[in-house]
């Protein structure tokens, strides 16, 4: 009995711990949204913060993220990524107007829709992710980073967005038409929410970049292989997804991908 009480005393306090921890995370993210609302002077809380970021290594395989934050929280089923299809070359500023481009075009045919089917949910909202507006548009990066982004809400005419960047080298913020870069203090909730974001935005956007970068090193090691066509370079990707791993496979695994012949996967593993 001594060890059903204590079982059930230990549980009783992890529940209680767990509760404090979320009222403390939930007093936070409050702290941090209306930090956030004055800083910036938002017409309200940020409840949907949208964070933008690129990644790529000079111009290559370039990517862009776009990660939503809910109430405080990472909503990582509303994420986004986006392959770079237009620009070409180290233009991060053209690459990130391709991307919110691309992001709020869909908002815009979203709200468009809407209005035409006159069936808009609560705060203009819509079951689909792309038709959400966000009450926070952040982007990584700098007044460079913002003026792109500007110019994609003015040629779409979004005029209802709050927009900002943060520049990493001194966690300043800078929001459109306005010089000064605004500096939250170091202990600011709402800063840490901003961090928390941009820092989301870029791992997204990283990890997506590094799939891209291991499949296409795949595909330019595979062109050199006689026998490997399309189709069978798409099998081998979609089978082992990286140069390492159809280089530590048996050569019977690489022989087994379909369409692929002893011969073909013979030259393969003595190629690679």
């Amino acid at each position: 009995k001594k060890l059903v009480d204590m079982v059930a005393q230990n549980a009783a306090q992890g529940l209680e711990q767990l509760t404090i921890r979320r009222i403390h995370e939930s007093t936070n993210n409050a702290r941090a949204t209306e930090e956030l609302q004055e800083a910036l002077s938002l017409p309200r809380p940020p409840t949907r913060i949208e964070c933008y970021d690129i990644s790529n290594i000079q111009g290559t395989n370039a990517v862009g993220s776009m990660v939503v934050f809910e109430d405080g929280r990472p909503k990582s089923s509303d994420y986004r990524r986006f392959q770079i299809k237009k620009v070409a070359g180290i233009d991060d500023y053209s690459m990130m107007r391709e991307v919110l481009t691309r992001r709020f075009k869909r908002l815009s045919e979203a709200r468009k829709k809407e209005r035409e089917n006159g069936d808009s949910s609560p705060n203009g909202k819509s079951d689909n992710a792309w038709g959400i507006i966000p009450d926070l548009v952040i982007i990584d990066g700098g007044k460079g980073h913002l003026g792109a982004a500007l110019q994609v809400f003015l040629e779409l005419g979004i005029d209802d967005i709050p927009l900002c960047s943060l520049a990493k080298e001194n966690e300043e913020l800078f929001v459109p038409y306005e010089k000064d870069p605004i500096v939250l203090p170091r202990s600011s909730q709402g800063l840490f929410l901003v961090q928390r974001a941009r820092d989301e935005a870029h791992r997204f956007a990283i990890t997506f970049h590094r799939q891209r970068r291991s499949k296409s090193s795949v595909k330019s090691s595979l062109d050199l292989v006689p026998g490997v066509g399309p189709k069978r370079k798409k099998m081998l990707i979609r089978r082992f997804g990286s140069v390492k791993n159809i280089r530590e496979a048996s050569l019977e695994d690489v022989a087994s991908v379909p369409g692929m012949t002893l011969t073909v996967a013979r030259a393969i593993k003595d190629h690679i």
